[in-house]
């Protein structure tokens, strides 16, 4: 079986919310456990590409989604990623199943995810720029890295704060940071 059917198998799992168990993946996909840890570097690593596969399609959505042109553009699909992400079902049963692992994962550089995301962002900015709708405030890899840990801010905020998730005050931040002057909302 192929890396990627397994990860198929792996996603089908993680979105009807349950655990993903690397032995029962295993026995599923036909291969032997080992092989599978080797191929994806462990759970976590399994864990990493199934979130990835989920964000990169909600990234992709949040894109379609997004209104305006330069610095509201990009306002406006980290708020609709927000939207997304915070609807999304699969994410907050793994948050509160797993909050350490799902925290670890998704916000730093060891679960992949966070990189591939920053990576995003900054070549949606970077059509904007090479469009001529925006002039970025900072270098676009370190502005990307901004936005992304602010929509993390309010996206992840019931587990940092202890608040409600808030998409609106993404676009909002995100808009101050992009020198949008109008509030962006929807």
């Amino acid at each position: 079986m192929k890396s990627d059917e397994v990860l198929v198998l792996a996603t089908r799992q993680f979105v009807s919310g349950r655990r993903l168990e690397v032995g029962e993946l295993a026995a599923a996909a036909g291969i032997n456990r080992s092989t599978l840890y080797r191929r994806f570097n462990g759970r976590d690593g399994l864990l990493g590409e199934v979130i990835w596969s989920l964000t990169e399609m909600t990234m992709d959505a949040a894109a379609r989604r997004a209104v305006g042109v330069g610095g509201e553009r990009i306002a406006t699909m980290m708020r609709e990623f927000a939207v997304l992400a915070n609807s999304a079902a699969y994410f907050r049963d793994f948050l509160s199943r797993e909050p350490e692992r799902a925290w670890r994962l998704m916000t730093t550089k060891v679960g992949g995810v966070q990189p591939r995301i920053v990576e995003r962002v900054a070549a949606f900015i970077d059509y904007e720029v090479v469009a001529g709708r925006l002039d970025p405030p900072m270098p676009v890899p370190d502005l990307a890295l901004i936005l992304v840990r602010i929509t993390e801010t309010f996206v992840y905020a019931n587990v940092i704060s202890g608040e409600e998730p808030d998409a609106a005050k993404v676009a909002q931040s995100c808009g101050a940071l992009l020198g949008v002057r109008e509030r962006v909302t929807r």
